[in-house]
């Protein structure tokens, strides 16, 4: 039997990146000036909060801490939320050599095989990281949730903060679903449990609201790389618990937040949007194929009622249901949006007036949206006319598709490399795609998705199905298999 060539994972990484418009280093001017900035702390123009117990949730080897939070309860049954940025612009100055890079890039992106930062690590994973038991230099965005979900912005202001605990979203969502105990480092703080447990309670109380408006609740296969030694040895697939949907809140309300106070202050700001979706048709296609009618004119609520509706009828087979209904209501996108000009709004969250503003460490458009924020509150001129937001808007929203591309690419490379030992083996599937273009089955162990290449025809979306692996090419990204 011919020994298996196993390709080098790194450099198909690189040449990926390349592909799509970005470098896979930084240039040594980017280093040096890194390596020149000066770690300092600047408590005498920030407030000290330093003594609130502040934590953050996060990916286990996650070192780009962006945000940490921290509640209070408020009469009435009110909950007082406290969400602390990064103040990454106390340390990436704008048009440095840095800043240029990182706007080149416009994101930080993780293929599993390896994470291009877009900043080094010594900005992003060290002084501008909210890392657990340093003094950090950070944004902090105010609000506070009503009983019945709704949120009534706050204060916006720089602070001096110190996460107190660096917590992981398995086993705080664990924890919270009750099955699992509390993590060793919840268990031995009681304080820090009740504090969770608040969190929990507002973010709850959001999520609900939210789904009152028709967010709609979308789940998609992304399986991530397992490594080992530098070798592909399992696909990891993050489910979604209550320590993400805590985050996700949290961010989402702080995201609001921070709009709500911009345009108290008639700036100009960039916006996230999801628009009302073009192909509606198409969507209304996909329900009546289900035996599920849906309103003729866009319609949200209506919209997130069918997706629950067949969350709990076909649990299997929604995760390619919710690929599709993302492609056919097309991608997210940013904009710069005037002073008292009407948003768009972001359809799939069911909100109006968001931006991405709480991850300036991994995203250059709430590195934005931080100096929007902190000019103001110095009261300096804006950092940025609106031309220039116009013209940023326009090239993050292709960064940020490019990116993607980068990381999708990465993920099927690692599914042919993972499968490149068991050629023959047969394997349980779904069709997710069935066109002109080609017929594709994903199968469910590992979660890898291929093309079917011999006796595809007739079959259909969602239709299960066994498979034959004919070949794998890890160099492409091609998985091809064959209907048994």
């Amino acid at each position: 039997m011919q020994d298996i060539v196993r390709p080098d994972l790194f450099a198909i990484a690189d040449r990926a990146m390349e592909r799509y418009g970005f470098i896979p280093g930084f240039p040594d001017s980017v280093i040096r000036h890194v390596h020149a900035i000066r770690e300092d702390i600047s408590p005498e123009d920030a407030v000290d909060l330093r003594h609130l117990l502040w934590s953050s949730i996060d990916n286990f080897d996650s070192m780009d801490l962006d945000q940490i939070g921290y509640c209070k309860k408020g009469p009435d049954g009110t909950i007082h939320v406290l969400v602390a940025i990064a103040d990454v612009d106390h340390y990436v100055v704008q048009s440095s050599p840095v800043d240029r890079h990182a706007a080149k890039h416009g994101t930080s992106i993780y293929t599993g095989i390896v994470t291009y930062p877009m900043l080094p690590d010594r900005l992003s994973a060290d002084i501008s990281s909210l890392l657990p038991e340093k003094d950090r230099m950070a944004v902090v965005i105010e609000y506070t949730v009503l009983p019945d979900g709704t949120t009534r912005s706050g204060g916006v202001y720089r602070a001096v903060v110190r996460n107190k605990a660096k917590l992981i979203y398995e086993e705080i969502g664990d924890w919270l679903l009750g099955i699992a105990p509390p993590p060793e480092p919840v268990r031995s703080n009681p304080d820090l449990m009740e504090q969770l447990l608040l969190q929990h309670e507002a973010a709850e109380r959001m999520k609900e609201n939210r789904a009152e408006q028709g967010v709609l609740d979308l789940e998609t296969i992304e399986a991530t790389p397992v490594m080992k030694d530098g070798m592909v040895v399992g696909l990891f697939v993050s489910e979604d618990n209550p320590a993400h949907s805590l985050i996700e809140e949290f961010m989402i309300a702080a995201n609001r937040t921070v709009v709500a106070f911009l345009a108290e202050r008639s700036s100009s700001v960039i916006q996230r949007i999801v628009r009302t979706p073009r192909n509606w048709e198409g969507i209304v296609s996909e329900a009546a194929a289900r035996h599920m009618k849906l309103p003729k004119q866009p319609d949200a609520k209506a919209l997130a009622k069918f997706l629950l509706a067949q969350k709990r009828s076909n649990p299997e087979s929604f995760p390619d249901l919710s690929l599709t209904i993302v492609k056919l209501i097309g991608p997210g996108e940013y904009i710069a949006v005037g002073p008292n000009e009407e948003s768009v709004g972001h359809f799939a969250l069911a909100v109006t007036d968001y931006t991405h503003g709480t991850a300036p460490n991994r995203r250059y458009v709430d590195l934005i949206i931080q100096r929007l924020a902190k000019a103001i509150l110095k009261k300096s001129p804006a950092p940025y006319t609106f031309d220039e937001l116009n013209g940023l808007a326009e090239h993050l929203s292709a960064t940020e598709k490019a990116s993607k591309k980068v990381e999708r690419f990465m993920r099927k490379v690692a599914a042919a490399v993972l499968l490149q030992d068991r050629i023959g083996e047969i394997f349980e599937g779904l069709v997710t795609g069935a066109a002109d273009k080609g017929t594709y089955v994903r199968i469910i162990d590992p979660p890898v998705e291929g093309r079917v290449m011999m006796n595809e025809g007739g079959l259909k979306i969602g239709r299960k199905v066994r498979v034959r692996l004919l070949k794998t090419d890890p160099e492409n990204g091609f998985i091809d298999f064959e209907r048994i």
